[in-house]
């Protein structure tokens, strides 16, 4: 089993000069997800984050308004001159807008080789506006899960992706077995996947390895409005410890990124009138 399949790398960048990550997603106004959010994280981790937008939102913490996707000619232009300058150690795909743009990023990926790709399944805004197309949904389970090494879906995105009804922590195991499945039937025997548990009774997210060990991880109820960009942020801190620290367990991925997500939210600044940002750059301020 390769080390791109398993997520497994020897800590990246060489010395004096951090580890480069990129993040292919939407721009969100708020930057509380999206590029800016994963740029941010990145930096508060020890990377140094590039970016390429995939589209454009009309939105602030009350919901999304609009989205207007990145034509994917621009889309893939974008991902070959900056990956011919600053090759990424890693990738984390966020929002992808339609199927056009998620076929161009996973034609991207295919051309990296020894480089962990972490796929965020961004569906659907939690106010409810689609962010990626009937097609995409397609070209995701059809050949992105073919790609990667690593999903972190939500429950309900869980549900949406295996057409499997996903009600509580009771349905998740056979769900992202599911979904695991759904990957080897396209080629990929080494697909990682988390269940993150925000919408759950309890916040546990649930890993199921490549090698097909699954177990609940634990987590803590964080009682604030402070939960804007909470999946974008675990996947892109999942990314940051897989490059930099290539040597854990997939369960000790999950948790370091985990506690990360939880510490940000903690000490979230209280902006915005909905769902707010959280403190993304913690790590930084002691």
């Amino acid at each position: 089993m390769s080390k791109r399949a398993t997520g497994r790398v020897e800590a990246a960048g060489e010395a004096g000069r951090p580890a480069i990550l990129l993040s292919v997603a939407g721009f969100d106004p708020t930057g509380g997800a999206g590029v800016t959010a994963d740029v941010a994280v990145f930096a508060a981790l020890g990377a140094y984050g590039t970016s390429v937008i995939t589209a454009l939102t009309v939105q602030s913490t009350v919901g999304v308004e609009r989205v207007e996707a990145v034509v994917a000619g621009v889309l893939g232009d974008t991902l070959r001159c900056l990956a011919a300058d600053m090759r990424p150690a890693g990738v984390k795909i966020g929002m992808l807008g339609t199927g056009e743009n998620a076929r161009v990023v996973d034609g991207f990926c295919h051309g990296l080789t020894g480089v962990p790709v972490v796929l965020d399944t961004v569906l659907r805004a939690s106010s409810g506006g689609e962010l990626l197309d009937g097609d995409g949904v397609r070209v995701v389970r059809e050949r992105l899960l073919g790609t990667v090494c690593w999903v972190t879906p939500n429950t309900v995105e869980l549900g949406v992706l295996t057409g499997m009804e996903v009600r509580g922590a009771g349905d998740v195991p056979a769900a992202a077995k599911r979904l695991q499945n759904m990957a080897r039937e396209v080629g990929n025997a080494g697909l990682n996947v988390v269940v993150t548990g925000g919408h759950l009774a309890k916040p546990d997210d649930y890993l199921l390895d490549w090698d097909g060990r699954g177990q609940w991880v634990h987590g803590e109820r964080v009682e604030t409005r402070a939960t804007h960009g909470t999946g974008c942020a675990f996947s892109s801190a999942l990314l940051a410890g897989l490059v930099l620290h290539g040597d854990r367990l997939p369960v000790q991925q999950v948790r370091a990124a985990k506690e990360y997500v939880q510490r940000a939210m903690e000490t979230a600044p209280g902006l915005g009138g909905g769902k707010g940002p959280m403190n993304l750059m913690w790590p930084l301020k002691g």
